[in-house]
């Protein structure tokens, strides 16, 4: 069991190193507007801001999210598609529940629609890169 949360971790830190180059590119092309991770920690932090912990959480919650896929699929090697819609699946909770209820982002229907289609886009790429760097691992 330890064997596949470190492995899901690893592997999901590279899938957000992935799905940060997209966040990064959607801000270069006037997409986004702040990032959410920024807006998230701000929130969770009482207003106070901070790149370094952004960065952190971002990068922990990715790790995490691996780490569930690894420890859910048992070691199992995971098809790209179901990647997918994992990924999706935590854009879904994320942008339509958990952000909106904790006050750190709009809900996704209300939110920029350019930024909308960055995250979802970045969470495809998350998703079917934490599926890809998992069956390397096996």
């Amino acid at each position: 069991m330890m064997r596949n949360l470190l492995r899901g971790a690893a592997a999901g830190s590279m899938a957000t190193t992935a799905m940060s180059t997209v966040m990064l590119a959607g801000d270069r092309l006037g997409l986004m507007g702040e990032q959410p991770p920024k807006r998230i920690v701000r929130r969770v932090r009482g207003g106070k801001d901070s790149d370094a912990a952004a960065i952190a959480g971002h990068f922990g919650f990715g790790a995490g999210a691996g780490a569930l896929l690894s420890l859910l699929s048992r070691g199992r090697s995971v098809p790209g598609w179901l990647g997918a819609a994992y990924g999706l699946g935590i854009w879904a909770a994320s942008y339509q529940g958990w952000l909106p209820a904790i006050g750190a982002m709009p809900p996704a229907h209300r939110d920029r629609p350019g930024r909308q289609a960055v995250m979802i886009a970045g969470h495809l790429v998350y998703g079917v890169t934490l599926a890809r760097s998992l069956r390397k691992a096996t």
